[in-house]
């Protein structure tokens, strides 16, 4: 504490014997999974407000990057992944400004690698991991940090949840099988990406705690059993279901739509056209003073009255006669 009292002080009474501007301090390059922010801090001057610039060397000439900003960071994100760079930044105030900072930055070697995604399913006593590659900012979505390091593998912890012995696992691939796991017990599980090539390790995932389950399955037959019983149920309804809309639908048709039937002669005269045309003309023209007699038909004649006829015809001549 004291020393940087004096250093301050030092600085103070530096720039105001020689009117120099200081520089920038404590500059260094933050950059995770290649989002690169150069970041400094405002050195101690008592005239006024500074203003920074920082720039980055490309083909031998500086390009400004920022440029009279009052910020303590400059975003470099745009700079190409393969290569290795010299960025600097200096302090300005009132047309004066500071000596150069340099770094040096190489964002494959010095970035940061952030945590994987994780995504935990427990199965029987088993846990199904999905694991998810840190996305890069300034590419498309589908490019991960995986993507760029083709040695990329993770490295994975599980333990029991409250105990500290922790398993590791090397995983290869998007997905990972914890098996023989014991049962109805909590297991966490976080993980990390590891370049051996490099041998650069990135930051560990958040814990994720997942229940593993019984491992008493149903046997096949028996889910096979069920499957084809339900699959039978549901047929028969349907089947009841129909049945029973076909009989609404012959009922309703019989109750609003029934109808007297023609003979089958008739329906065979009126059937042909020619037949039809001779029906029509075949009637005279209605008169309103035209007068017609009742005609009844009678179809259905009784037993009594076929037997009385019988008899009528088997008495002798004169018998039966009322006498005079």
């Amino acid at each position: 504490m004291a020393r940087g009292l004096w250093s301050w002080l030092g600085g103070c009474l530096l720039v105001s014997a020689l009117g120099m501007v200081p520089p920038p301090e404590n500059v260094r390059m933050n950059s995770v999974n290649f989002k690169n922010i150069l970041e400094w801090e405002s050195p101690a001057f008592s005239k006024g407000n500074l203003t920074f610039k920082a720039q980055y060397l490309s083909y031998r000439k500086f390009q400004d990057v920022c440029n009279s900003t009052a910020l303590t960071e400059c975003d470099f994100s745009s700079l190409s992944k393969y290569g290795e760079y010299t960025l600097r930044v200096r302090a300005e105030f009132a047309g004066e400004h500071s000596d150069w900072v340099n770094i040096t930055f190489c964002p494959m070697d010095d970035t940061i690698i952030g945590p994987p995604g994780m995504q935990v399913e427990a199965l029987g006593h088993s846990l199904y991991i999905h694991f998810l590659a840190p996305k890069i900012e300034t590419e498309h979505e589908t490019w991960t940090m995986r993507s760029i390091y083709n040695s990329w593998v993770y490295n994975v912890q599980y333990w029991k949840n409250g105990s500290d012995e922790k398993n590791p696992v090397t995983c290869h691939y998007e997905f990972e099988v914890l098996r023989n796991l014991e049962p109805w017990t909590i297991y966490c599980v976080r993980v990390q990406g590891f370049l051996p090539d490099r041998n650069k390790t990135g930051e560990w995932s958040e814990p994720v705690c997942e229940q593993t389950i019984s491992d008493e399955t149903a046997p096949t037959w028996v889910v096979v059993t069920v499957v084809l019983a339900a699959a039978v149920c549901v047929c028969l309804v349907l089947l009841g279901c129909f049945a029973l809309l076909w009989c609404i639908y012959k009922r309703t048709k019989y109750t609003f739509a029934r109808r007297t039937a023609l003979p089958q002669h008739l329906k065979e005269f009126l059937s042909h056209p020619q037949h039809n045309r001779l029906l029509f003309f075949s009637f005279p023209l209605a008169d309103e003073n035209e007068v017609f007699d009742k005609l009844s038909v009678i179809t259905d004649i009784s037993e009594s009255s076929k037997q009385n006829s019988g008899d009528d015809l088997r008495s002798p001549p004169g018998q039966g006669l009322p006498s005079s």
